[in-house]
């Protein structure tokens, strides 16, 4: 495979109800996307594009309906949805396009538009439960997690107090990103004394619906180095998917995360890595997911992120910062993009353009992290400033 790296990023604001279309979004996250690299729409080799249900944007065949909006109009192009791993899942799909030969630059364009669904993006979700043993009893994703937490904190012995610590950071975090939704400066109490949405997760612990949408350029070794001369190189890719039967599973540990973690970092040619990784942008659409995904990404042990987030660790200048970005705890959550935020995170972090967020350093390598569907997909890509060996 030839050698991918990330040349250029852009995205949207993020916010509750965007003034614009889903397809004017995803333009704009792709036009700043290009211009940060000094590229034109006709420079493209092909288009990837990441978007969830057709109810979030009120469209049947979003994909095409899209498709001119994220610059695919003639151009190969396809889209793909793996719930909220599609923001990671589909920059895989465009190093694999690059990677296979086929094409010399990709466009990776990822897109939500939830204030679209009503009255709440909840009534989409009910769709994806088993019509016969679980719909009957009135899922919604809030409560599922809500049991999936309750587990994690059972086996370990961990507080609430742990898990708020997660709110306090990347909510803080989020005041320096320029796209973020509800940054804001936070304490452990005003966190626990949030409304309780399902026992044990309080509302401060939850990210919020947004409307957004988030985009990389890759481009193939040699034709990288012509455009920028700080390419950010995709060293590892992995991805796992468990059964849907969410019933069937011990929700205190993510093994599909591991097990996708384990698929990059043997790529990367990772083998400890809490030493090998300089930061980390694992999702957060709940607090105690930071925590939960640490884990399952390998960089700490089983019920062991809760006392690195009490000592620092994972603060902005701590040995392992994580989701500096401010995460989708503060940044926002529309479901495809926020993977996307993440990996562009990476790329302004590795080239130290990050801004008021920058890591000191900069760091040379950096891990992200989605997850979705039914607690059962996990995605992951490991960038760095150092080209791969292979």
């Amino acid at each position: 495979m030839r050698r991918v790296a990330i040349v250029g990023a852009g995205m949207t604001k993020f916010v509750r109800r965007a003034h614009e279309t889903a397809k004017e979004l995803t333009f704009e996250a792709s036009r700043l996307a290009l211009e940060s690299c000094g590229m034109k729409r006709q420079d493209l080799g092909c288009v990837v594009h990441g978007t969830a249900p057709d109810a979030f944007d009120g469209f049947h065949m979003k994909g095409e309906f899209l498709l001119d909006g994220s610059g695919g109009f003639g151009k190969p192009y396809m889209r793909c949805y793996v719930g909220g791993g599609t923001g990671v899942f589909a920059p895989i799909h465009g190093f694999l396009h690059v990677a296979s030969g086929l094409f010399d630059t990709c466009l990776v364009v990822c897109e939500e538009k939830m204030s679209s669904c009503q009255p709440h993006p909840q009534g989409a979700f009910i769709s994806i439960f088993d019509h016969t043993t679980e719909r009957p009893l009135g899922p919604n994703l809030l409560w599922i997690f809500a049991l999936e937490m309750n587990r994690y904190m059972s086996v370990h012995g961990i507080k609430l107090e742990d898990i708020a610590r997660v709110s306090v950071k990347n909510k803080g975090n989020a005041l320096d990103h320029p796209s973020a939704q509800l940054g804001e400066k936070l304490t452990v109490e005003q966190v626990l004394q949030s409304e309780i949405m399902a026992w044990p997760v309080h509302r401060l612990m939850v990210s919020p619906t947004s409307d957004g949408a988030a985009a990389v350029i890759l481009a193939a070794e040699g034709v990288a180095e012509k455009l920028t001369d700080k390419p950010v190189w995709i060293q590892g890719v992995g991805w796992n998917l468990d059964t849907a039967y969410w019933t069937n599973r011990d929700l205190y540990y993510p093994e599909y995360v591991e097990k996708a973690a384990r698929m990059a970092y043997g790529m990367a040619g990772i083998r400890e890595p809490s030493k090998e990784i300089n930061f980390a942008e694992p999702y957060d659409p709940f607090a105690y997911k930071e925590l939960h995904h640490m884990e399952g990404l390998l960089l700490c042990g089983k019920g062991e992120a809760p006392r690195l987030t009490a000592d620092g660790v994972t603060a902005r200048t701590g040995n392992l910062p994580t989701c500096p970005s401010g995460g989708l705890l503060g940044v926002g959550n529309p479901i495809a993009a926020a993977g996307m935020m993440k990996v562009c995170e990476l790329f302004w972090q590795c080239r130290g353009e990050a801004g008021k967020r920058q890591i000191p350093g900069p760091p040379k390598r950096g891990v992200a992290q989605a997850w979705g569907d039914l607690m059962q997909v996990g995605t992951v890509l490991v960038v760095g400033s150092e080209k791969p060996k292979t």
